[in-house]
């Protein structure tokens, strides 16, 4: 009786044994610790409407990618992988579009020319023959009580003479002028004196006499009504204008 005891007991401890030596099965991974699955080779589309602006208009880009996990244009930077954007270039440009992703990368492109703006015409004036001469025949000036050519007058009666020499279908009147100081009947000798001391000039010059006339307003028509030497020079003149 003794010894069956001892014969079970020695074959439970062997049936323990051999249970607890039993190999164990690795529990699967859960699906937070598997690995990512691995994108397709990415492709890129844009366009930009309209394709050919003038300086100052705006243009609409738009773009399409897939696989890409990373999307950006030249000049603008990184955009989504899908969108549409409004820039206004300042000039002829290329936009340029790289999308990169596990597959490799793609790539698009746009051109959008830019026109300068149309020339704005400025209707020219041009001027009338009379405003040409005034403004190219210039009067000169005397000092008090006297028909002198002065130094800088005979610089502006050679001008003149250059302008009459380039026209010779124009003929002039010299008309001599004086201040108000002394009598009536002595300016109007006096501004005589100086529309002829011109003319003389001018014939020298190469003028035609015969297109030349001279006349004398004295102190009748002043430029300036001021009593004052500023004023008196202004009217101690040799003016010229078109004979019609």
């Amino acid at each position: 009786m003794k010894t069956q005891k001892i014969m079970i007991a020695l074959l439970l401890v062997a049936l323990t044994a051999v249970s607890g030596c039993k190999k164990k099965t690795a529990p699967l991974p859960s699906s937070e610790e598997a690995p990512p699955a691995s994108l397709g080779a990415p492709t890129a589309q844009l366009t930009a409407t309209p394709t050919a602006i003038s300086a100052g208009d705006q243009v609409e880009l738009s773009w399409k990618t897939t696989n890409a996990r990373s999307v950006s244009i030249d000049g603008i930077g990184a955009v989504p992988s899908v969108g549409v954007k409004t820039v206004t270039p300042a000039e002829s440009t290329t936009y340029h579009l790289v999308a990169r992703g596990d597959g490799g990368s793609a790539d698009a492109s746009a051109y959008v020319t830019v026109n300068a703006p149309p020339a704005i015409s400025v209707p020219s004036r041009s001027m009338s023959a009379e405003e040409e001469f005034n403004a190219r025949v210039q009067p000169i000036f005397f000092d008090y009580d006297t028909y002198d050519i002065r130094g800088d007058a005979q610089a502006i009666l050679a001008k003149n003479a250059d302008y009459l020499n380039a026209h010779p279908d124009i003929k002039v009147v010299i008309g001599g002028y004086c201040d108000e100081r002394g009598s009536d009947e002595y300016n109007l000798v006096l501004g005589q004196n100086r529309a002829q001391a011109a003319k003389t000039a001018l014939v020298t010059a190469g003028i035609a006499a015969d297109r030349i006339r001279v006349i004398s307003y004295g102190k009748e028509k002043p430029f300036c009504s001021d009593s004052t030497e500023e004023c008196w020079q202004l009217n101690r003149r040799d003016g010229f204008t078109i004979d019609k």
